[in-house]
């Protein structure tokens, strides 16, 4: 595998150059989202860079004067140290202004970066809810999402390589003024000094990038088996089945390629630093004795000296990091062109004025019209040609055995994914008439593999209205309806207890508490349509049985889905649909299926016959 991501390196060498190049376009775009998240600290920290800029050759020319007064009071048989005192307080004074200008540039650094981080995050986040379900399961495309949430750090990084590159372009400005006026030969040596050093850079940068990215997958691989092999939501199973020993060695293997990958780039890249670094110090050391010549043969003064050989010291050394900087950057830039990509999908949608007003209240309820679905990259139907209707406060069951379809279909039901062919019509209207998130809202939902928010058990059933979230009345009353409250009654700290043992002072519940608690999320909200996918999985046969007995009458009038593997429960409904490769074989009435004596009727004697 390392093999083959490093052949895919090396076979776009021909593109990294322009692709870090173009990506630099994404800055000006980045610095606004930075003024967005800190404009005074942003405006604070570019006029303390602005100030410390021209301090470098300030201390210089104060050095140099210093030892050129120094030299002429040893000369002289009456001395007058004033002028000389005058240039030493001028040169702390300076310094001080510099130490206390970088540590306020270092201080807003570090604050700019932490409130771009917070709103970056935010928008992945908020961005991550327009995205359709079926883009975020596929894998290419949460390849793309794990690149743009993953690079925080380095476009953190990449604010600071800018602005100390902008600043460091004025002080190096003002070193090159210097070495023109006095010896313009230094300039030629600092060319032959920096430039094959930054051509180096640029193109390890570039390679350094192309890896990162081709071993994306492999890297979520390795958080995956890193989070499998010491995880408490593994730890049962790991050790039962004495997981740990595979888990360790896949871990090993992988993380092993992915080292010999990253070592070869690394040893390159150092080795050719290193001799090119050589080369740079040959060209200092030749600036260093073209100077002494210069002040051996009286053209330059001593202080001249110090001055020209700091100034071209400093103006390699800055021009050098500038240089290394700038291919830090164009690789960050590659990271920001993952971010910048993320946030520029485009999401397919009506246009507001297509949209439609969703109705008040529904009248009819839902039609299927040979709706047919198959998942993308997929060439198997797992939904085919379905007609049949959902009305108004009719209380409907899935039933079918496993893979039939039947979450897949509340899926298209909540237009978490379209239908392939076909149409989902409410109230007679094309349900993609109407705006998704507000169709959405329609919906009291709660799913079999539902969330296990690490939050407080009042918390963990507010979910279910957002807006609702501080209202406690509504919190309790919808406790009580799931029975909820009989859990939470037992809790140490009631409401306030916060679930799971991933903080300090959670608990653990049961799989039954559990699903108490994500009932509740269903009775949060006024829903016109309330569905329920195997909610009551991990309940008792009598505590199932009350709970369904509650929702039954408490969703008097509304209508809704349920799916149960349990007939006891789906016999309550007022109708059942027996779905069957995907295919509908039959609905009616309990009864009426039971004297059809197809699926249906076989299943519901399995399990009655288990119960014996």
């Amino acid at each position: 595998m390392a093999r083959r991501k490093l052949k895919s390196i090396n076979d776009s060498k021909d593109t990294q150059w322009s692709e870090g190049f173009q990506a630099l376009r994404y800055v000006p775009r980045f610095f606004s989202k930075v003024w967005e998240a800190a404009p005074k600290l942003f405006l604070l920290n570019i006029i303390s860079r602005l100030l410390n800029a021209a301090t470098p050759i300030i201390i210089l020319w104060i050095g140099k004067l210093i030892i050129d007064e120094v030299l002429l009071q040893i000369q002289l048989d009456e001395k007058n140290l004033t002028l000389l005192w005058t240039y030493v307080a001028i040169e702390f004074a300076v310094i001080i202004f510099s130490d206390i200008v970088g540590r306020l540039t270092n201080l807003t650094d570090g604050l700019i970066g932490d409130l771009y981080s917070n709103k970056s995050s935010v928008e992945i986040i908020n961005k991550t809810e327009e995205i359709e379900l079926k883009d975020l399961e596929d894998p290419e495309f949460y390849d793309k999402l794990e690149r743009a949430r993953r690079q925080t750090s380095s476009r953190v990084g990449l604010l600071t390589n800018i602005l100390s590159q902008l600043q460091d372009i004025i002080t190096v400005g003002s070193l090159i003024v210097a070495l023109i006026v006095f010896e313009p030969w230094l300039i030629v040596l600092l060319v032959v000094a920096i430039i094959p050093s930054f051509v180096n850079e640029i193109n390890f940068s570039s390679s350094s990038y192309s890896l990162a990215r081709s071993w994306t997958v492999e890297r979520r691989e390795l958080d995956y088996l890193r989070h499998t092999g010491a995880s408490r939501d593994t730890a049962k199973e790991v050790k039962l089945f004495g997981l740990t020993s595979f888990l360790s060695d896949r871990f090993g293997r992988l993380a092993h390629k992915y080292y010999l990958a990253n070592r070869a780039l690394t040893i390159k890249r150092t080795v050719w630093g290193s001799i090119l670094n050589v080369l740079g110090i040959a060209a200092y050391y030749g600036a260093y004795i073209l100077i002494i010549l210069r002040v051996v043969s009286g053209l330059l003064t001593v202080g001249e000296l110090t001055f020209l050989s700091g100034s071209f010291n400093r103006l390699r050394s800055r021009l050098q990091g500038m240089f290394f900087r700038f291919s830090r950057i164009a690789e960050s830039a590659l990271y920001l062109k993952d971010y910048f990509d993320f946030l520029d999908i485009e999401v397919e949608q009506f246009t507001d004025k297509e949209l439609l007003p969703l109705p008040t209240q529904i009248k009819n309820g839902f039609t299927f019209e040979n709706v047919s679905f198959r998942y993308p990259e997929s060439k198997e139907f797992v939904l085919e040609e379905l007609n049949f209707e959902l009305k108004q406060g009719e209380k409907l069951a899935f039933v079918g055995e496993n893979g039939a379809g039947k979450t897949t279909l509340i899926k298209l039901v909540l237009r978490f994914y379209e239908p392939t062919s076909g149409r989902i019509l409410l109230d007679g209207v094309d349900v993609r008439r109407y705006k998704k998130s507000e169709y959405q809202k329609y919906f009291g939902v709660i799913f079999q593999d539902f969330i296990k928010f690490n939050f407080t058990a009042g918390e963990n059933i507010a979910v279910g209205d957002i807006s609702q979230f501080q209202n406690a009345d509504k919190i309790e009353s919808a406790a009580e309806m799931s029975l909820a409250n009989n859990v939470i009654e037992d809790l140490e700290f009631g409401y306030d207890t916060r679930m799971g043992k991933q903080f300090p002072g959670g608990v653990n519940l049961s799989g039954g508490q559990w699903q108490k608690l994500a009932l509740g999320r269903a009775y949060m909200k006024d829903a016109k349509l309330v569905i329920l996918d195997e909610p009551t999985s991990a309940l008792d046969a009598r505590a199932e049985y009350e709970a369904f007995q509650r929702f039954i009458g408490i969703t008097k009038g509304k209508t809704a889905i349920i799916i149960s593997h349990r007939f006891s429960t789906v016999r309550m409904a007022d109708r059942i649909l027996v779905l069957k490769h995907g295919r509908i074989l039959e609905i009616g009435t309990h009864e009426e299926l039971l004297e059809n004596k197809k699926l249906y009727a076989e299943l519901f004697k399995l399990q009655a016959e288990g119960y014996q």
